[in-house]
């Protein structure tokens, strides 16, 4: 029977008299509190191995609660987050703050339980790279191009199979990898993350296999999902260990002097176009179509603009909600001019909007002279979409145009030149003279 011990923090009696109770029956040592101070006191006492913690609470809410002890690390246990207002989204916010999952209410016994367990799993293996990263929730919107997108998602959810992900930079695959993961037959078990970029080639074994001090995230996420972000950026060592692993179906792991079976599902990102830059080796084109076998484009927020104030609404409630910021809403003719916009680096630019706009505070209505100005690009040049280009004569007019757009398109391939010529469609040397000839700085070693 289990000994780990749960605190449930709710102020509705009979929903934690209910919890008590199931999680009782399963062999949980259970807590109840009421308000903050309650849960304040029975969490020092008890030293909890996880936290129900409710959202919604008349003196200090749930948000607040997890704030206050995710800045103290010696407070650290798995908070699961409860909403009972069918904010999910508020919920998912919480996971900035270091929630590990949230549960809707009104309680599902198997989702409950599944959550449970997933979570003190995530406790046990607190390398899972969990704590930080963005929420699950299902793609947002109405139009016909995100409901077709929600609804492959959650088809490939079900599939075991590795799925790739391909998409623009800004897409925030690793939400759509989290809700793919919480869709399937494995919501029950680990979601761990590897990032690419902090894998270096002399410890991907380790990292990968684990070592005699600790087991590797091929180990630690049996049973669930491992994320594989930016698998461009993998170190070439690392490549050919997944290639091995998919190919063989197995993972030696120094536990065990025995290839042990790979229950894992490989969920992966890599920008568009990928399929054509991803070959440079056997290794590498071999990982591709093995993760490529099923494969699913994010649409980027241009081709569903209709959704756009829906996104906007979306950003401004879970930012006043998670980061306390003072709550504004964009005039029509705000959203009408957003909607216009192109989005470049989609929902990350548009929640970074969103962000700048609340920390300025200011009137309730963001109006549109305030939406324009927050366009502006970043190195004080007038946005593209908003230059008068028809009040100039043909030449000049195509001259600014260039100069915009390959000055954007080049902060968006972080200053590589040679991702800017992937992205734009040129041929590198007749880029380089067509950056000098704008007078676009080009950074020394820019590739």
């Amino acid at each position: 029977m289990s000994t780990n011990r749960i605190l449930v923090v709710d102020d509705e009696v009979d929903i934690r008299h209910l919890l008590q109770e199931i999680l009782t029956e399963e062999g949980f040592e259970v807590e109840v509190a009421g308000n903050a101070a309650e849960a304040r006191q029975r969490r020092l006492r008890m030293n909890p191995d996880l936290v129900l913690l409710d959202i919604w609470m008349p003196d200090v809410d749930g948000i607040t609660l997890l704030r206050e002890w995710s800045s103290n690390p010696a407070d650290q246990c798995p908070v699961v987050m409860m909403s009972g207002h069918g904010t999910i989204d508020t919920a998912v916010e919480a996971t900035r703050l270091g929630a590990v999952d949230f549960i809707e209410k009104p309680l599902s016994m198997s989702k409950l339980l599944a959550t449970v367990d997933r979570a003190l799993k995530l406790r046990r293996h607190p390398t899972a790279a969990r704590a930080g990263g963005p929420g699950a929730s299902a793609p947002l919107g109405r139009s016909r191009v995100i409901q077709q997108f929600r609804i492959e998602l959650t088809r490939l959810a079900a599939v075991h199979r590795p799925l790739l992900l391909m998409g623009e930079p800004g897409s925030e695959p690793e939400s759509l990898a989290r809700f793919v993961h919480q869709s399937g037959p494995r919501a029950a078990g680990p979601f761990c993350v590897l990032q690419s970029r902090l894998l270096d080639d002399a410890g991907a074994r380790d990292q990968l296999c684990g070592s005699s001090a600790q087991p590797g995230l091929l180990e630690q996420a049996q049973g669930g999902s491992l994320y594989l972000g930016d698998i461009e950026d993998l170190h070439p060592a690392a490549r050919r260990i997944l290639a091995g692993v998919i190919e063989t179906g197995a993972v030696i792991v120094p536990s065990s002097s025995q290839p042990t079976r790979f229950d894992v599902r490989l969920i992966a990102y890599a920008q568009s176009g990928a399929e054509q830059r991803f070959i440079a080796s056997s290794a590498d084109r071999d990982l591709h179509a093995q993760l490529a076998e099923l494969s699913l484009r994010i649409p980027p927020v241009r081709e569903y603009a209709e959704d756009v104030p829906e996104l906007l609404r979306n950003a401004i409630d879970q930012l006043t909600e998670a980061e306390s910021l003072g709550f504004r809403r964009f005039s029509v003719a705000a959203q009408n001019r957003l909607r216009n916009y192109p989005w470049p680096d989609n929902l990350r630019e548009l929640r970074g909007l969103v962000r700048r706009v609340l920390l300025r505070g200011g009137a309730e209505e963001v109006s549109l002279d305030e939406a324009e100005h927050e366009l502006a690009s970043p190195a004080g040049e007038v946005s593209l979409v908003k230059q008068d280009l028809l009040a100039l004569p043909l030449r000049e007019a195509r001259e600014h145009f260039e100069r915009a757009y390959l000055t954007q398109q080049l902060q968006l391939c972080g200053g590589k030149v040679g991702a800017l010529a992937k992205r734009v469609g040129m041929e590198r040397t007749h880029l380089y003279r067509k950056l000098r000839s704008l007078d676009i700085d080009i950074a020394p070693g820019a590739e």
